[in-house]
């Protein structure tokens, strides 16, 4: 059965027209502190894709796409994005951007399968962001320098919030701290991979945690990742602590895009070497796609962690299960 944090004492301060401005405010601020961080384009993006493509992302292999026929296409069968990091790395190419500049657009998702919480809704959407790199560029130092720049766009916001409502004040430190998944689990062996998570959050509250996909040495992964659209070296997850929630709350996934050895090798590794004869696939691996870097930013949960929300529906328009509505509203949760 479903079920929901209830904050004791949590009331918003903010009425739910106040918020929708509030929401506005924080998403116009943040979008163009990441396109002026990272020198990105915005453009256009898909809210379908053809599966023959291989555009779109399969997550931990196991989530079901919302898929739809086409009546003009003799009912060709199309699916509903779970992301875009695929599709983005084949618009760079197809646009002509080259290398130190990229592009970044709205993505809205429907993740079907999704288990529904305070932070989680079967309604997704994110910045998602890409940019070319060199294949020299390939490496942890760029991982780390972009890690930075998204951190810097989400401090700037979180400012520019504190100013224009008075009940907040800032909570992120100056700087991130960089950690991976096995120095994580070497630091907590006894803790799963969230509680690890809730306590380097609590402990640093902004941390980097990168090496997310790869097996770590106790036989397990810290977090499941596709194996064609990150290189499971170079990735990672931001994550902050959140007080309202007590929890270790992340707000991007990002990291360096495989190449045609990384993709090979993480297929093999997945079992699933049949996806290398997509379309997506097939150019990475002809290498007719450039190297680059990118990721996915919660547009929702920056909302709610800058105006300290404790229910994600009480920044964005989702569908609840009726119990959940009700056991909102009974503690002063209100969703939209």
């Amino acid at each position: 059965m479903s079920s929901i944090m209830t904050p004791e004492g949590y009331r918003s301060p903010l009425t739910i027209r106040e918020t929708e401005v509030a929401i506005k405010e924080v998403k116009d601020y943040f979008e163009r502190a990441l396109a002026k961080s990272l020198h990105l384009t915005r453009v256009s993006a898909p809210l379908f894709v053809k599966p023959s493509t291989g555009l779109n992302d399969n997550l931990n292999g196991v989530e079901r796409p919302v898929a739809f026929g086409i009546k003009e296409q003799d009912d060709d069968v199309a699916e509903i994005v779970h992301s875009l990091a695929k599709w983005k790395r084949y618009a760079l190419k197809r646009y002509g951007f080259h290398s130190g500049e990229g592009l970044y657009t709205d993505m809205n998702a429907i993740r079907r399968d999704e288990d529904t919480d305070n932070i989680h809704s079967i309604y997704v959407d994110q910045w998602d962001w890409e940019k070319v790199i060199s294949r020299e560029e390939r490496n942890t130092e760029t991982l780390q320098y972009n890690v930075r720049k998204v951190y810097e766009a989400l401090k700037d916001t979180e400012h520019f919030i504190a100013r224009r409502y008075n009940y907040i004040e800032p909570m992120l430190p100056d700087e991130i701290f960089f950690i991976t998944s096995q120095e994580l689990e070497d630091m907590y062996p006894d803790l799963t991979p969230k509680e690890r998570e809730h306590e380097i959050a609590r402990s640093k509250k902004a941390v980097f945690i990168s090496q997310i996909g790869k097996v770590l040495a106790s036989g397990e992964k810290h977090d499941g990742r596709a194996p064609d659209y990150d290189d499971w070296e170079l990735n990672g997850d931001i994550i902050v602590y959140y007080p309202v929630l007590d929890i270790a709350l992340e707000l991007s996934s990002m990291g360096v895009r495989v190449d045609e050895e990384a993709l090979r090798r993480q297929l093999k590794t997945a079992g699933c070497e049949e996806r290398a004869n997509l379309e997506f696939q097939k150019a990475l691996l002809a290498g007719e796609l450039p190297c680059t870097i990118g990721g996915g930013i919660g547009q929702s949960r920056i909302c709610m962690y800058c105006l300290r929300k404790a229910h994600i529906g009480e920044v964005q328009s989702s569908i609840w299960p009726d119990e959940i509505v009700e056991e909102a509203q009974a503690h002063g949760i209100p969703l939209l």
